[in-house]
């Protein structure tokens, strides 16, 4: 066994990511309010071949320390905008034919490893702030909201990890 260069691993290039088809998801962060989460999610969104973010609220934007730091990159090759209302943000995006899914845990939540997904369908997902999670006044407009599964003693994971976690099954279920 060894470890690939970089060579090895056959990645696209930036020009290459921006071309090629994608599945329909957008990602909504709700004012996040670390950089170091921001640029994580990025990372992740890239790394999974998702093209989309809309940064909400207090959520830092490019260009950014924080963001620079743990996109490495992927600022550049998702696309981002920014909304300063999450509540108009998840509106547009059900005007505009998008399902909502809150990654939230609330009394009517899913376990991610039960969540079905359809190809032709437009998906957007919304993580919420580190502390308070998904705005209450945007639960309304949810089409469901995904919990993942835990088995120990703390109640939630960092948004980044579970970020992570979401788009993995993500693209696992639009593959």
């Amino acid at each position: 066994m060894k470890k690939l260069k970089l060579k090895e691993l056959n990645r696209l290039s930036s020009e290459e990511f921006k071309t090629i088809q994608k599945p329909q998801l957008v990602v909504v962060l709700d004012n996040i309010r670390s950089g170091f989460n921001v640029g994580s999610v990025f990372r992740s969104m890239d790394c999974f071949g998702f093209s989309q973010v809309v940064l909400c609220g207090i959520t830092p934007q490019p260009p950014h320390k924080e963001i620079f730091k743990t996109a490495i990159g992927a600022q550049f090759t998702v696309d981002w905008s920014y909304k300063k209302d999450v509540l108009l943000a998840c509106k547009d995006l059900k005007e505009e034919g998008y399902h909502l899914i809150g990654i939230e845990q609330t009394n009517e939540s899913k376990l991610l490893k039960d969540l079905k997904l359809e190809n032709n369908q437009k998906y957007a997902v919304i993580l919420g702030n580190e502390v308070d999670g998904v705005s209450e006044e945007i639960l309304p407009l949810l089409n469901q909201a995904i919990e993942i599964e835990q088995f120990g003693t703390k109640h939630s994971l960092n948004v980044s990890v579970c970020s992570g976690v979401v788009l993995y099954q993500l693209r696992r279920l639009l593959s």
